[in-house]
């Protein structure tokens, strides 16, 4: 028979964005009745996320923390003609962490794992087995929405966890080595040492296209970006045979669109967090930072009710995105003015800028002397094809 469960408030989508939401609830509002809902067993899916220090503003801190799972003094990048160790804080958080911390803080019945979405509105969710969630306020987490309505790139790869004999020897993270084969557009990769013996190395790629070579489970065919991975591991001397993770994804990098549209496409006046409200960085492709400012936003709220929710979240990535222009138009230039195997030179000149600009960039406040020092000297792509670009043409 089904049931009816009320609630205060409900979250669609258990991955990180309702994640951090539900945890921010928990503990700033212990007295509301929480419920997030996830079709997968799991809350945060099959997930590491990275981020700086500087991407969290102090006051945001208390909200990560617990979730933290490694962490770094510093990182190095490394381009053909230009490496670089810069010092920065760096953290990672593993989704297994995420799913114990969110079960820990909120009471077993809040936590519906397991459990189809069929549709969401402002105060109700209806689930696939016939239950119906009545809250007093509803926010929409379940990923992206109509994301033909944006003028896109894409970000996509894949990485593999390593469990090696030997030590690698690695003291931090590589960011970005794009000392590799350019391939499908912007290629690098990104290493993480998780301890002496474990390694993840995820290979990256900045593309036309949203497609993402995989074998097929059970296939004859190697998968051929794993065997990248694997490649580079064996190149740096490190054994690749044990694999414990592998994690993929394709992410938009945005250079325009219509956001008023994209949102309504999540849903007609429902409140909406993470992708599904637009809240990314364009150019990274990052959405923990502001997945944070978001659940913090949210558990300081006073009206706390559907219409009020979508208000809030509503002008909340509104204002988030007309503020990152900026960095749509360097989509732009990424993606239209440089040929696909020469996009790289646009992130070498890059990061030879100052450690601070670089660290505003990522945290997506880059501030008018930034803006002007990321253009000016010499350009990494012809001017005409730059101009071209921003105005939206494309290169011939």
């Amino acid at each position: 028979m089904p049931s009816i469960i009320p609630c205060d408030i409900a979250i669609v989508g258990g991955g990180l964005a309702g994640g951090l939401i539900a945890l921010a609830l928990a503990k700033q509002r212990p007295g509301l009745d929480v419920r997030i809902v996830e079709g997968s067993d799991s809350i945060g899916g099959n997930h590491l996320w990275s981020f700086f220090a500087t991407d969290i503003a102090q006051d945001d801190r208390w909200l990560v923390a617990p979730l933290i799972c490694y962490g770094w003094t510093h990182y190095d990048i490394a381009f053909p003609a230009h490496r670089r160790t810069l010092k920065s804080a760096y953290y990672s958080i593993e989704s297994e962490r995420l799913d114990a911390v969110v079960r820990a803080a909120l009471p077993p019945e809040a936590v519906m794992t397991g459990r189809k979405v069929l549709a969401a509105s402002p105060t109700a969710v209806v689930l696939a087995d016939g239950d119906r969630i009545e809250a007093k306020g509803v926010i929409d987490a379940r990923g992206s929405g109509d994301l033909s309505l944006l003028d896109l790139g894409w970000q996509k790869f894949v990485g593999l966890e390593f469990a090696l004999e030997e030590p690698h020897a690695l003291s931090g993270p590589i960011v970005m080595d794009a000392t590799v084969q350019q391939i499908d557009g912007y290629r690098f990769v990104y290493t993480l040492p998780l301890s002496a013996t474990r390694l993840f190395i995820e290979d990256t790629y900045y593309s036309d296209t949203p497609d993402l070579a995989r074998a097929e489970p059970g296939g004859a065919n190697a998968d051929p970006v794993a065997e990248r991975v694997r490649a580079y591991g064996t190149a740096h001397g490190w054994d690749t045979r044990t694999v414990t993770r592998e994690e993929w994804g394709v992410l938009p990098v945005a250079m325009g669109g219509d956001f008023e549209a994209y949102w309504q496409s999540g849903g007609n006046k429902v409140a909406k967090a993470g992708m599904r409200g637009g809240l990314f960085h364009p150019t990274t492709g990052y959405s923990l930072p502001d997945a944070v400012r978001l659940a913090a936003l949210i558990a300081r709220a006073s009206d706390l009710s559907g219409t009020a929710l979508h208000t809030l979240t509503h002008d909340f990535a509104r204002r988030t995105w007309r503020a990152r222009g900026f960095y749509r138009m360097l989509d732009k230039m990424l993606f239209r003015a440089a040929g696909p195997d020469e996009r790289y030179r646009i992130l070498e000149r890059f990061y030879r800028l100052d450690p601070q600009l670089v660290r505003r960039f990522y945290a997506g406040q880059s501030t008018m002397m930034d803006k002007a020092r990321i253009l000016t000297g010499k350009p990494p792509v012809p001017i005409t094809r730059a101009l071209r670009a921003i105005i939206g043409g494309k290169p011939a």
